[in-house]
């Protein structure tokens, strides 16, 4: 039916074993938005946090996971503007709703896609690819000649963080589980890479960085890190917080230390800031970032894929990032 369509769902909080595809009403497009027809969408640990209950959409937003997507206009809303029309290619920011064969979305969050790159490559990007553009110059306040350290640095923010860091011309260390993920990220620019599960990353930022410590801490894990995070920021640093995979429960002298340091404590979420907040943040990566998407200028940016999976498979897909396998994103491809 042309006001159905397909859509992951879940009906109580849970594991991946608890999703599942469901026929539901397809979004009609409000004032300003336009209605994608979905070919990809990619998954985030927003999506793994709603699906187990313990972060719900704003105010507004579908309660449908997904929080990217590629594919096709072929819906224009009242006063959406003329920036776009049917037939375009794009990639999207959303609130939610991207893990279906439709999703309406604010013309200020689209963005189209490079040349060269396909949908699936390219519903890889919006989601991971503004956090990790806005935690380093809306957040941090990236600066030429800067260390960055981030952590996961194998993950989907984390290897756009990377690339990121290269074009503002900072210098990116990383964080990951496995020497195969270091390897990674060194391919991918990052000038050292420490196992967080064998080395004391603090003591080994301070020495690559002769004692001086790093100026940024990207920090989506929390409490299992504070110490060494601490440990290795210089002072006046900025420690950028956006994820607590680690925990958030903090025993310890945090203040005074983070205070002897005259460092800043930063906390970031995407989904939760404004539309408006959102369309500024969406205009400055494309007029800065997305033209290196393309290939022929001196740093060329790309979205790391880890695996594609059909929209049927979605519980492989969240046990995949639940089991912390991925290196770069975990896609998902949508029915048409």
């Amino acid at each position: 039916m042309e006001d159905k369509m397909l859509a992951a769902f879940f009906d109580a909080p849970g594991g991946p074993e608890n999703l599942y595809i469901k026929e539901v009403a397809k979004p009609v497009p409000k004032a300003g938005e336009v209605l994608i027809e979905v070919q990809a969408s990619a998954l985030n640990r927003a999506d793994l946090l709603q699906r187990r209950g313990k972060y719900s959409p704003p105010p507004g937003a579908s309660d449908i996971l997904g929080l990217e997507v590629a594919g096709t206009v072929v819906g224009l809303g009242p006063a959406s503007d003329g920036r776009w029309k049917i037939g375009d290619p794009v990639m999207a920011l959303l609130s939610g709703g991207g893990n279906a064969q439709y999703a309406a979305t604010p013309v200020g969050h689209i963005m189209p896609i490079p040349s060269g790159l396909g949908a699936t490559e390219a519903a890889a990007i919006p989601e991971a690819w503004l956090t990790a553009f806005q935690l380093l110059h809306f957040v941090g306040k990236v600066q030429k000649g800067e260390t960055v350290l981030i952590h996961a640095g194998a993950s989907g923010v984390g290897t756009a963080a990377i690339q990121l860091c290269k074009l503002a011309g900072a210098i990116p260390i990383v964080t990951a589980g496995s020497a195969e993920k270091l390897q990674i990220t060194q391919k991918l620019g990052a000038a050292a890479g420490f196992n967080y599960k064998e080395e004391d990353f603090g003591t080994k930022c301070l020495d690559f960085t002769n004692n001086v410590g790093v100026d940024i801490i990207l920090d989506c894990i929390g409490a299992s890190h504070w110490e060494k995070n601490l440990h290795c920021l210089n002072m006046d640093g900025r420690w950028v917080v956006y994820g607590l995979m680690g925990s958030s429960e903090i025993h310890g002298d945090l203040l005074a230390k983070l205070l002897w340091k005259r460092g800043s404590l930063l906390g970031s979420l995407l989904r939760s800031h404004s539309s408006k907040y959102k369309e500024e943040l969406v205009k400055a990566f494309t007029e800065q970032a997305l033209p290196h998407f393309t290939p022929g200028g001196p740093i060329h940016l790309h979205p790391i894929v880890d695996s594609i999976y059909p929209l049927e498979r979605i519980s492989d897909a969240h046990q995949r990032m639940e089991d912390n396998k991925n290196t770069g994103k975990i896609v998902l491809q949508i029915p048409q």
